[in-house]
């Protein structure tokens, strides 16, 4: 082992500034101020280089080994690791997991740099512009975001590009639900709010963006429209959340620097878990990478009052669904996304005809069709009625006139007509 090139330019510069002192051309005291050193120190290294020359003016201490160096068999197993598993990963989660998993004790300092000293990791560039922080509400459940990402989720199926929906606290940064779906839909996003009331109740608002589910916007980039509601706004208004629209990415920014949190690390720990399908990816999420993120990313929020209401007796099934308005044909059927649904004969009606229904696609894909309080008719997702005792003829419902006991048969001769006397 040599010494650094800063340790001879060192050397040389307090050998000539101590010939100038033994010339007389500089007193001692002032070499002690130039070098930085007390005139004892300075004593000891002139012993030093009368003693051993130009070589004695070497920091000695350079030449052992830190106590704190990081052993060969550490670093070997960073690389390694890095290289044969773990490729792609970011620094901060490649550390964490190789911390938990692997018995990995190097600092994440020395893990960056020698990840970018063996070309594995590049250097980050300089952040944008500065941009002002906005304060997280208070309170968990105050506002939730909601906000879906199409991506490249598989990397052992890289020609499919599912819809993750995730749903965050702001007061927290929790991941309230993650669920992988084929498109980002309505009823993907239902699924999702359905999921979380049923958990924790009724937040006081959802931050979304302008996607065609949550809001219509007449004009791209304009402002959203608020006379006419989309069915995801109004399960929202009939729940009582405020629904706040995004106008930029970054006003969302939470919500899309949580995407890119969960982009880098779930593609490469679904590929490291051999998981290429929506249902494994599902369970996936549920038992392993939503805990582990939230234990690792979650704080307690400013007030530990919760803002979430308790549902009590409201019917999630009901208001969560796609909700329409129809008038009963003249053959008692309703027609909702190419599904044609036979109303059946109500007691006490002899047609519906002309009625105004509401007909309800519910989440599980069945259907309903309501007047009021009132049920006309529950069907599956093919549009057939489920109902115990819905007959398939309306005709066989009509019970036949029953004949009062107590009246007795008029004779025949009562309907003659009686003949004049002579």
């Amino acid at each position: 082992m040599s010494y650094p090139e800063a340790a001879w330019e060192r050397a040389m510069t307090v050998q000539e500034v101590m010939l100038k002192a033994f010339s007389g051309e500089l007193h001692w005291f002032r070499a002690a101020e130039i070098l930085g050193w007390s005139p004892r120190t300075l004593r000891r290294w002139r012993d030093r280089f009368e003693t051993h020359g130009h070589a004695g003016l070497l920091d000695r201490r350079l030449l052992r080994p830190s106590k704190r160096r990081v052993p060969p068999a550490q670093l070997e197993l960073v690389l390694r690791l890095y290289r044969e598993r773990y490729a792609g990963f970011n620094v901060r989660h490649f550390h964490q997991i190789a911390r938990r998993d692997h018995g990995v004790t190097v600092s994440y300092t020395f893990t960056k740099q020698t990840l970018q000293a063996a070309g594995l990791v590049k250097k980050h560039r300089a952040r944008g512009r500065h941009r002002r922080r906005r304060e997280p509400r208070a309170c968990f459940g105050e506002m939730l975001h909601l906000d879906g990402s199409v991506h490249a989720w598989f990397a052992l199926a890289p020609d499919e590009r599912p819809c993750l929906i995730l749903v965050s606290d702001d007061a927290t940064k929790r991941v309230l639900t993650a669920t992988f779906f084929p498109a980002e839909s309505t009823h993907a996003v239902m699924t999702s709010l359905a999921t979380v009331l049923g958990t924790y109740g009724l937040p006081m608002a959802l931050y979304t963006d302008r996607a065609h589910w949550a809001f219509h916007t007449p004009t791209a980039k304009g402002p959203v429209d608020k006379t006419r509601v989309t069915q995801v706004g109004r399960a929202l208004a009939h729940l009582g959340i405020e629904h706040i629209p995004s106008y930029s990415p970054q006003a969302r920014g939470r919500s899309e620097r949580l995407n890119r949190t969960v982009q880098d690390r779930l593609v490469n720990e679904l590929r490291v878990a051999g998981i290429a399908t929506i249902v494994a990816a599902n369970r996936y999420l549920t038992e392993t990478f939503v805990p582990q993120h939230n234990a690792t990313f979650a704080r307690p929020p400013r007030d530990p009052a919760s803002a979430f209401v308790p549902l009590g007796a409201v019917d999630l099934d009901t208001i969560l669904c796609h909700q329409d308005t129809r008038v009963v044909a003249r053959d008692n059927t309703v027609c909702l996304e190419s599904h044609v649904l036979q109303i059946a004969a109500q007691p006490g009606r002899r047609s519906c005809t002309g009625l105004q229904v509401t007909v309800r696609r519910h989440l599980d894909r069945s259907f309903t069709i309501t007047r009021g309080p009132q049920c006309l008719g529950r069907y599956d997702a093919a549009g057939r009625p489920v109902d115990a005792a819905v007959p398939g003829d309306v005709r066989a419902q009509r019970r036949p006139p029953t004949r009062r006991l107590d009246r007795r048969p008029t004779p025949p001769s009562a309907h003659k007509r009686p003949q004049a006397s002579l």
